[in-house]
């Protein structure tokens, strides 16, 4: 039996569905070169036919990938289709996914098609696909909802089109872990060619089940695995990678399977993601959570200094997660820090390594103790930042119990400074409505977080704001030992997206 599991992650396509966690092109292409060094079989770059923005991030991510197969989605129409081939033909190693829904409910009200019309529909698309492209994936969704024999019947079909890969989705989180098996098992048996191609489950959250599901479907045949990073996309999200990969790896005396991602580069790849949305991990989420490792009760804590086994079924380690070691201070010089940062797996352009080494050398003028959490940061930083309309000069506030907080705030831009006084509800506040004075952007707030980087009074405040204007959401992120002016940058990058577009 064959025991490697291809992990295809979708991260880039149905995670960024999730609300909020919209990219834009440097971000992708930064996730993408991210899930490569993850080691993931398949990256699904998103939905050419969706948008502009999504086609041309499709295609530069199928220039820039070379070891992982870049996978576009389209619906199963010719025009999806030839977008979609369009978009990642430049790709060392192309696949177009095309579905059509196939349960009852879905082909009466949203397709209005019968059963006869959706398996035609379905196996021209697939042949059309495979004239384009040698890799060809069939989805039929909502899978876990549709008459079994017809969804043997359209299986059959579409493999006999050309499709290399048959993909049984969990569309809206409805099926259970044993129901999962006895449709995969099912198929197994009743699909007289389904052993010319792959079968792949794509199972969403909405019942806790995303990943004992795909886990089930596994035992029963399934040879693929459609997953996010952090679990993020539609509604209450995707199977989450990091969860599969480290089940399949800690039970490989249950399991027998096998991958090829790296796992050292979960913790990095999930730390990214947060980065780039703005959307925090739950501390007690596991693999990836704050609290993953942590152990609090004595009885535990003195079972684990006598034995880690006790009550750590993995290592820390073995996601990635280092301690706190020093190792780098205010004497070390530019050579260090870039074979450092080339250490954790970054590899900024000259402009952005020299901006990081700035940062790095005013960060350990502050700390007494530079960690790699501190790095990875600022490096993250410097990895998505885009070009600033607006940068701040200078701030200066007043606030106290007995006085309302007032901002002064001095932005750069093109080479002239702008300076505004503003009052509000405390610094930030009053800071965010000075600066909406001006650059003349009405902004309403939607969310504002800060978190330490690491441990200590001296922590960098890494904040993420996210902001709404004009029906479309902009996030940003700011990072500084002073959370005043870590919030005030990171308000300040999203309304210079907004100006951006």
């Amino acid at each position: 039996m064959e025991s490697h599991i291809i992990i295809f992650d979708t991260t880039l396509r149905d995670g960024e569905q999730s609300p909020g966690s919209t990219m834009n092109l440097k971000e992708k292409i930064l996730l993408a070169r991210q899930l490569e060094r993850l080691g993931v079989d398949v990256i699904e770059a998103g939905f050419p036919a969706a948008s502009v923005g999504d086609f041309e991030s499709v295609k530069a991510i199928a220039s820039e990938v070379k070891k992982a197969t870049i996978c576009g989605l389209s619906r199963a129409l010719e025009t999806d289709i030839l977008r979609t081939w369009e978009a990642i033909k430049e790709a060392k190693h192309p696949r177009i996914h095309t579905f059509i829904a196939t349960s009852e409910v879905h082909m009466k009200y949203k397709l209005k098609m019968s059963e006869d019309e959706v398996f035609d529909r379905a196996v021209a698309m697939v042949k059309y696909a495979r004239s384009l492209c040698e890799e060809v994936e069939f989805s039929a969704e909502d899978a876990s909802r549709t008459e079994i024999k017809f969804l043997a019947r359209i299986v059959e079909g579409v493999i006999d089109a050309g499709a290399k890969i048959v993909n049984i989705p969990d569309t809206v989180g409805y099926t259970t872990p044993n129901e999962m098996y006895k449709i995969i098992d099912y198929l197994k048996q009743n699909v007289s060619n389904i052993d010319k191609a792959i079968i792949s489950v794509h199972c969403h959250n909405d019942l806790g089940m995303a990943v004992s599901n795909s886990l089930s479907a596994v035992l029963a045949g399934a040879r693929q695995i459609e997953c996010t990073i952090n679990g993020i996309g539609e509604r209450a999200g995707n199977a989450a990678l990091e969860e599969i990969i480290m089940a399949l790896k800690t039970r490989k005396d249950y399991y027998q399977f096998d991958t090829q991602v790296v796992s050292e580069e979960i913790s990095k790849s999930s730390k990214l993601l947060t980065t780039i949305t703005g959307i925090s991990v739950q501390p007690n989420k596991a693999i990836v959570g704050a609290n993953a490792f942590s152990h609090e009760a004595g009885i535990h804590q003195h079972g684990v200094l006598a034995n880690k086994s006790t009550y750590e079924i993995m290592s820390p380690e073995s996601i990635g997660l280092k301690s706190n070691t020093m190792v780098l201070g205010k004497h070390s010089g530019r050579h260090s820090f870039v074979k450092h940062l080339k250490d954790l797996g970054f590899n900024l352009s000259n402009e952005k390594t020299d901006e990081a080494f700035v940062k790095f050398k005013e960060l350990a003028d502050k700390k007494k103790k530079v960690y790699d959490r501190d790095i990875i940061a600022i490096a993250m930083e410097e990895a998505v930042k885009s070009p600033e309309t607006f940068n701040l000069k200078s701030f200066a506030i007043n606030t106290g119990t007995v006085v309302s907080s007032t901002a002064t705030i001095a932005l750069e831009s093109e080479g002239k400074i702008y300076e505004e006084v503003a009052i509000g509800d405390g610094p930030i506040d009053a800071s965010y409505n000075a600066i909406k004075k001006i650059m003349s952007v009405e902004a309403e707030l939607l969310e504002y977080k800060i978190n330490a980087v690491t441990e200590g009074m001296d922590a960098q405040g890494e904040a993420m704001v996210k902001v709404k204007s004009n029906d479309k959401i902009y996030r940003g992120h700011g990072l500084s030992t002073d959370i005043i002016k870590s919030s005030i940058e990171a308000y300040l990058v999203a309304m210079n997206r907004i100006i951006e577009k």
